[in-house]
């Protein structure tokens, strides 16, 4: 299709890119090439729950907005709890994919459960990480009791394998539920899910991490608070890591006058002196990595009243669109994006590298609609954002069919190649 002359890379190196076979060239003086992204948390529903969301409806969003590569979460129907259930969830994945006609990179997380916890040893070749629920969420998996937390992390150890939190402490959580006698809007969901249940169970994770010497990934931390026990951790030698969502850097508590239960969340939104923290752990690096948390469910089921509605927001086709008009407004580099989205993952995870990359064009900047996303949840909360630094090729290695999006945000298939600067 088009040849884009005069790239630019990471380095200041100016490069020429092609997409496709066509002899077209054209400036590409306003596109910089990054490497695709990686979404270390996601929740693509399947199995159990495809009316919500599957994987080649999803996909196609994904590769539009230079995501290659996801890992998806356990909390299915069934649990993904053995190595059984593991292989069969992948069997189930391929089959979408191929039907779709769309190439998507994936990992699993094996989701902890206290009656299943030889699993970790069965299934480690097959899981890029360990899943533990400390508080209730979506799903029936839970583990809020020390001894059974303790065997998980020794065991994880054991294998070399990351245990992955998600960090509300489930006591805390019932006793506030219990005393709880306020107004039950949806800001209500902030007050029952208080920070305090974070900062406990952050607490308890990172004793366990140090105890027994487990790589500990703390997913949605959302408050001051945490990221100043993990900078602490990182400082005594502790092997944490943290991520922050969409969720909790782009909104925050005020969003529930707009937007109600839509952006119901687990954990909840916090408050504007949290965002502004997550943002500078952002910038001195305390925070590893960026993820959506990417939670769909129907429109219908998210517009019940509180206490009906599920928690969970979409995100996976704006992580790009979100953090890149953030460089573009200053928030951050291109080189610290690429760290957040894919470098530091790799390394954490261990992934095997890849030469997936992107090309985003920096100057455009265009308002977020909602037919501009593919996932079934059919809405967003960033829908209506003007939004400066738009991917406009998906570039797989070895070469493969993706989706193209011109300037007027047409999709158009083709197959795109690196070649080497004249």
């Amino acid at each position: 299709m088009t040849r884009f002359k005069n790239v630019e890379t990471l380095t200041g190196e100016r490069i020429d890119v092609q997409c496709g076979t066509s002899e077209d060239e054209c400036d590409g003086s306003h596109l910089i090439k990054l490497p695709a992204i990686i979404d270390p948390h996601v929740h693509f529903r399947v199995p159990g729950a495809e009316y919500k969301e599957d994987w080649g409806t999803v996909a196609k969003g994904c590769v539009q907005r230079g995501v290659t590569t996801v890992f998806d979460m356990p909390n299915n129907t069934p649990a993904c709890t053995t190595l059984e259930a593991v292989l069969a969830k992948k069997a189930t994945i391929d089959s979408q994919l191929k039907e779709a006609k769309v190439n998507l990179r994936y990992h699993l997380y094996l989701g902890a459960d206290r009656n299943h916890l030889e699993e970790i040893d069965r299934a480690k070749d097959e899981v890029v990480a360990i899943k533990v629920f400390m508080g209730s969420s979506t799903g029936t998996l839970l583990i809020d009791d020390d001894a059974t937390l303790d065997e998980i992390f020794k065991r994880a150890a054991a294998v070399g394998k990351v245990v992955a939190v998600h960090a509300e402490d489930e006591e805390y959580l019932a006793k506030v539920a219990k005393d709880y006698s306020g107004a039950m809007d949806a800001s209500a969901h902030s007050r029952l899910r208080p920070k305090e249940a974070a900062i406990l169970s952050v607490t308890k994770a990172i004793g366990f991490a140090k105890k027994h010497g487990t790589s500990l990934y703390i997913l949605h931390v959302s408050t001051a608070e945490e990221i100043e026990l993990i900078r602490q951790a990182k400082e005594e030698g502790v092997a944490v890591f943290c991520e922050v969502t969409m969720n909790h850097l782009f909104l925050d508590q005020g969003a529930y006058d707009q937007f109600g239960t839509l952006v119901q969340v687990n954990p909840p939104l916090r408050t504007k002196k949290d965002r502004e923290a997550l943002w500078a752990a952002i910038a001195d690096g305390t925070v590893d990595t960026v993820a959506t948390d990417h939670a769909p469910h129907t429109l219908e089921e998210k517009k019940r009243p509180f206490g009906q509605a599920p928690s969970g927001i979409p995100g996976v086709e704006t992580l790009s669109l979100l953090m890149l008009d953030a460089v573009a407004k200053g928030r951050l580099t291109f080189a610290r994006f690429v760290e957040l989205t894919r470098t530091n993952i790799e390394k954490l995870f261990g992934l095997e590298p890849n030469d997936d990359f992107i090309l985003v064009d920096r100057e455009l900047t265009r308002e977020l609609k909602l037919s501009d996303l593919t996932s079934k949840a059919g809405y967003s909360p960033y829908v209506g954002r003007r939004l400066q630094g738009w991917p406009i090729c998906t570039l797989f290695s070895p070469k493969r069919a993706v989706q193209r999006e011109d300037k007027l945000g047409n999709q158009r298939e083709c197959v795109c190649t690196n070649v080497a600067a004249d």
